[in-house]
């Protein structure tokens, strides 16, 4: 008899999953390895100990909490060793990929015997909307599930592979990934696209996201703070953001607002927006990492869609 582990990407979808009544444990995978600096060896002391400072320095996350919640789930993970089948559920989006990326070079590693599959959800009908696992029926979960795909070597051996980049110094080689992706991993050349987006712009030195958080502001004029998020939440594409993502980079552009309530630009924050002004020395941050390159020693060409060394 074949025994069976589920990984989640996250506790609510653990929970869905639970009543699904499927066979097997489930161990949840609480990171956020799309933001802050990222080491290659998943799961090492040194690992751990860079995503605690980078989580308490910018989201206020205890140590009690850490070793609660994230730690504990982790060496459960590691106590898991019989399992022959390994089953992940992971989702389309940024957020999702890159915890996914993470976990598989760590099964590389650990698991090297066992079967390791996928279950990932995305676009899932005619009209081109983007699905979280969380948003779909049991019966479209049970489809899924019984039609997961099987991961090669070769499949975990590339993710390793993409992790590797993603922890290096230089997103540069990440470019050339997005484009000869022969690998089972449906969504994942957009979420790299994505991930290069998070570079500051040529024209104005904000990235994608800052700039769209002017745009909406300038155009939708939210009634508040919450509206704006509201509306950065419902609409997000291939980042899978939570809000208090969104309220960090906000934070990050306090000085271009005159106020939250209404939302408002300055007059600084309109010319940004417009490329008359680059805010890049202002908003530029020494410390920001996205995995293991530095933010602001890279340049991202919107036009040309590549990124530039400084």
């Amino acid at each position: 008899m074949k025994s069976l582990l589920h990984i989640t990407n996250g506790d609510n979808f653990t929970l869905r999953l639970q009543t699904l009544k499927l066979k097997g444990d489930i161990i949840t995978w609480r990171e956020m390895l799309c933001e802050g600096k990222t080491l290659c060896s998943v799961g090492s002391e040194s690992f751990w100990k860079t995503r605690f400072e980078f989580l308490n320095k910018n989201y206020k996350v205890s140590k009690s909490w850490f070793v609660e919640k994230t730690l504990k789930e982790y060496r459960s993970l590691c106590n898991h060793k019989q399992q022959d089948q390994i089953v992940l559920w992971f989702e389309y989006d940024l957020f999702c990929q890159i915890n996914m990326l993470a976990v598989l070079s760590w099964l590389k590693t650990h698991r090297r015997h066992a079967e390791i599959s996928l279950v990932c959800s995305g676009k899932e009908d005619e009209s081109g909307k983007l699905y979280g696992l969380n948003e779909l029926s049991d019966e479209k979960l049970l489809q899924l599930y019984e039609n997961r795909t099987i991961l090669s070597q070769d499949d975990i051996e590339f993710a390793d592979y993409v992790w590797q980049l993603y922890c290096s110094d230089n997103p540069i080689r990440l470019e050339n990934l997005v484009a000869h992706n022969n690998f089972q991993f449906e969504y994942l050349s957009s979420a790299l696209k994505t991930h290069l987006k998070r570079f500051p712009t040529i024209k104005n030195g904000l990235n994608e996201l800052e700039n769209r958080i002017l745009t909406l502001s300038a155009e939708q004029k939210p009634e508040s703070k919450k509206a704006l998020l509201g509306q950065l939440m419902t609409d997000q594409g291939y980042y899978g953001f939570g809000d208090t993502q969104y309220e960090r980079i906000i934070s990050s552009l306090k000085p271009l607002f005159n106020s939250f309530n209404p939302v408002k630009l300055t007059k600084k924050g309109r010319e940004v927006l417009n490329n008359q002004t680059n805010y890049y020395s202002q908003i530029r941050d020494n410390q920001l990492y996205l995995g293991g390159s530095l933010k602001y020693n890279f340049l991202y060409n919107s036009t040309a869609d590549r990124i530039l060394k400084l």
